[in-house]
């Protein structure tokens, strides 16, 4: 899928291609965290907010019978039109995403594209609405996933079937899920924010603020585009999300991810990188046992920096994490000692290659390195199967250079939309890949070999 961009921060224009592991790096100030945020916001829009209208007659007909059968075929032949319309719809409230004044927002946009070879697979949806003991509305795929079939459980003049808009929404929210659920990942950021959320989530009560605004206000629909259009944070949404993670983790920890039930060597390597492990308590204080000591119990405040760093994705990888999910770090190298950093890299192959996708953005040239040492290492021949197995790289963290897309944002020669000439501003440009070589990061290498230069003068330089 090819997410383009324009006037979004420091980036003119840009586009760049979500791979199984996709990163941006470049200098301070680039638009990095700009082009994540605005991806991430985009993907989470378009789990609930797609525009898959559904006509009247058909919700007239559901009304008079009791049951309809919605063929999805129409839906997925013009499924690019309803990604553009979603696309710029979401450009319009951009500005709420990172919490920013809506005339600094007002040029910028976002669109969406899926690549020839992405084809939608339909996806069961099974989704009741009422409560335990009694449901109003009923919405299944039929048995070959091609169509939806809606049933009204109750009476249409029963004082609990909810609005006419509530069911038109619930039907356009399923025909998303069936027809975008196989192309569109779940979203889950972990944002530079991170450390501040997990230590001041309980001062930070976002969601208290945001409710009693809303409820100050009349609504005659309470559609999800209208209700986040009517959020005002003071804060980004990849912020409030994170906040909303750690308030609610009592409730996740109840839950277990695949990979807690089927790829226990991958936690193993993340209690490594941390030197222990999280634990919630029974009244919900968030505490950290190290691995050497683990009568001790400490609470955030008392842990380390990289410990209440990595907290939201520990928590994501023990209890959330699904195949096909996509996990979006800013910074994973954040307050992490360079033996760490190295770690995390070979953390995010192991998660990559058991089917999580991943995107981050980056200045450590450690993490390149030896996301560079895990391409290079995946070579056939002794040589490199014998210097993997001295060196302690198992086969499940290699990786295959296919699966990288990689871009640096930075100033480059590009032709702007209806252009005739290119023009130098700020934007993506992508890196090339080697099987053998590795990533080509000209931001990192330009620095490391200033600093080299430097040194090599002082030492081996000669007074005048």
């Amino acid at each position: 899928m090819k997410i383009s961009i324009k006037n979004l921060g420091a980036i003119k224009q840009a586009e760049f291609t979500l791979g199984e592991f996709t990163i941006i790096c470049g200098s301070n100030n680039t638009g990095k965290t700009y082009a994540t945020h605005a991806t991430y916001g985009f993907l989470d829009y378009l789990r609930s907010n797609a525009e898959f209208p559904v006509e009247r007659e058909v919700i007239d007909k559901l009304y008079y019978e009791g049951s309809i059968q919605i063929p999805l075929l129409p839906y997925i032949k013009n499924l690019q039109k309803h990604l553009d319309i979603a696309a710029k719809q979401y450009s319009k409230i951009m500005f709420r995403v990172f919490a920013g004044n809506e005339n600094q927002f007002s040029e910028s946009s976002l669109k969406f594209s899926l690549e020839s070879k992405e084809k939608p697979e339909l996806v069961d949806v099974q989704i009741r609405l009422g409560s335990a003991e009694k449901s109003v509305l009923d919405i299944s795929s039929s048995e070959d996933k091609e169509s939806l079939e809606i049933s009204l459980i109750v009476d249409k003049d029963s004082d609990d079937l909810p609005p006419r808009h509530v069911i038109e929404n619930m039907i356009s929210e399923s025909i998303g899920t069936a027809v975008l659920g196989s192309l569109i990942p779940k979203p889950f950021l972990a944002s530079a924010e991170r450390t501040g959320a997990a230590i001041f989530q309980k001062e930070l009560d976002f969601t208290k603020n945001r409710l009693v605004e809303m409820l100050g206000e009349k609504f005659t629909k309470l559609h999800p585009f209208q209700f986040l259009s009517k959020f005002r944070g003071e804060y980004p949404i990849a912020v409030r999300k994170n906040v909303d993670f750690i308030r609610d983790l009592p409730n996740i920890t109840n839950r277990e991810s695949f990979i807690l039930k089927s790829h226990a060597e991958v936690l193993a390597s993340f209690q490594d990188i941390i030197g222990g492990e999280y634990k919630v308590s029974k009244d919900g204080e968030i505490q950290y046992t190290p691995s050497k000591n683990k009568r001790v119990r400490l609470t955030l405040v008392e842990s380390s920096s990289a410990v209440r760093s990595l907290l939201d994705i520990g928590f994501y990888l023990r209890h959330v994490a699904e195949p096909g999910d996509l996990l979006m770090i800013d910074e994973p190298e954040l307050n992490l000692h360079p033996e760490n950093q190295r770690r995390v890299a070979r953390l995010l192959a192991r998660l990559v290659n058991i089917g999580i996708k991943v995107f981050i953005t980056t200045h450590s040239d450690y993490i390149i390195k030896e996301l560079n040492t895990l391409i290079m290492l995946n070579q056939a021949g002794k040589r490199f199967q014998a210097i993997a197995e001295r060196e302690g790289y198992s086969q499940d963290e290699l990786l295959e250079s296919r699966k990288l897309r990689v871009y640096i944002a930075e100033d480059a020669l590009i032709k702007l939309d209806d252009a005739q000439r290119k023009t130098r501003c700020q934007t993506l440009v992508e890196a090339d890949i080697d099987p053998k070589l590795g990533i080509e990061a000209r931001s990192f290498d330009t620095t490391i070999e200033s600093m080299n230069s430097i040194q090599d003068e002082i030492i081996w330089g000669v007074d005048k």
